[in-house]
Order: C-alpha cells, then sequence, then structure tokens
C-alpha cells in the first residue's frame, strides 16, 4: 500500500501567521489557541508544534508581522513626501486616514501592548516598531521631533479608535504645525 501523500503547501507557515491576526483580533491574546489557529489558517493541528516552538513564539512572530506590515505603510507614505509641508500632511494623514490605524490594526495594537506589558521578550518587538516609525519621521524632522510625533501619531490615533468626538483633520493638522 503506498504511502500517503505530504501536502505540498509552501505558503503554510505564512498563513498561519495571518492566521493568528486574525484569530487574536477576534478573541485577544488570551482566546487564543493552537486548535483556533489551526481552523482559521485551515491546517492540521500538528502544524502549529511543528512550525512553532510553543504559543509565545507564534504570538511573537504574529506581532512582529503585524508590525512590519504597519510600519512598512507608515514609512511609504513618509517616503512620498518631498518637502516639510508634505511631510507634515503625511502625519496627518496617518492619524486621520486608515493608511495603518484601521480598526482591526487598533484592536491589534492594543493586544500587543497588554501582551508586552506582561511578557517581556516581546518589548523587542514595539521597540524595533517604533525604530521603524520614528526612522521614517526622521526623513523629514529631527530626531527629537520624530520622536514626538511618533508618541502623538500613535496618541491620537487611539484616542480616534474610542472618542466620540475625534479631533478634526483641521485640528489634527494644527496640532502636527505646532509640534513642527
Amino acid at each position: 500500500m503506498p504511502s500517503p501523500k505530504r501536502r505540498y503547501d509552501p505558503d503554510r507557515r505564512a498563513r498561519i501567521l495571518q492566521a493568528t491576526l486574525d484569530v487574536v483580533a477576534e478573541h485577544g491574546v488570551a482566546g487564543t489557541t493552537h486548535r483556533r489557529v489551526a481552523a482559521a489558517a485551515d491546517v492540521p493541528l500538528g502544524s502549529m508544534t511543528y512550525h512553532f516552538a510553543g504559543m509565545d513564539e507564534l504570538l511573537t512572530e504574529a506581532f512582529t508581522l503585524l508590525a512590519d506590515q504597519v510600519s512598512g505603510r507608515f514609512t511609504e507614505r513618509l517616503a512620498a513626501a518631498s518637502t516639510l509641508d508634505d511631510a507634515c500632511e503625511a502625519v496627518v494623514d496617518l492619524i486621520v486616514d486608515e493608511s495603518w490605524a484601521t480598526p482591526r490594526n487598533m484592536l491589534l495594537s492594543y493586544e500587543l501592548y497588554a501582551y508586552a506589558a506582561r511578557n517581556p521578550p516581546l518589548r523587542g518587538v514595539m521597540q524595533a516598531w517604533m525604530e521603524k516609525s520614528r526612522a521614517a519621521l526622521r526623513q523629514h524632522f529631527t530626531a527629537e521631533t520624530a520622536k514626538v510625533l511618533d508618541a502623538v501619531i500613535e496618541g491620537l490615533s487611539i484616542h480616534r479608535s474610542v472618542d466620540a468626538h475625534p479631533a478634526t483633520r483641521e485640528e489634527v493638522r494644527a496640532i502636527v504645525r505646532r509640534l513642527v
């Protein structure tokens, strides 16, 4: 009797990571299990331990993927700016538009912050994400201003996600101008 064929699935690991983010967005880190992720990724449960040593490694890699995806969009938007005015408008866009701060990304960011607060090794993911954001900002602003703008982008984005009356584009633009 011939042995069963192994399913060739070169994208399985990437699909598991994306499914992990989907499960975290739906159930939170506390509700994320290997079984839920395997079902969401449409892979056998055994694939989880084959590809990842444990839940910490899985979550760390998934959150690293999130940070890379979001910082890529952030960097892309700032790289498109050719003048200081363009750079200021890019910052406004990052706060007001959903170029990075989609409801899903904000929810995942909250989960990442909480998880990193309880899991010190994951702080490195947060720190790398912050550095990528600041590096993108330093293309147009001083290092000190970039650090402040990074905090303002994140803080105002958080407020926009929960505030019943978030700052308007014009109000955000005025804040950015005062800082620059």
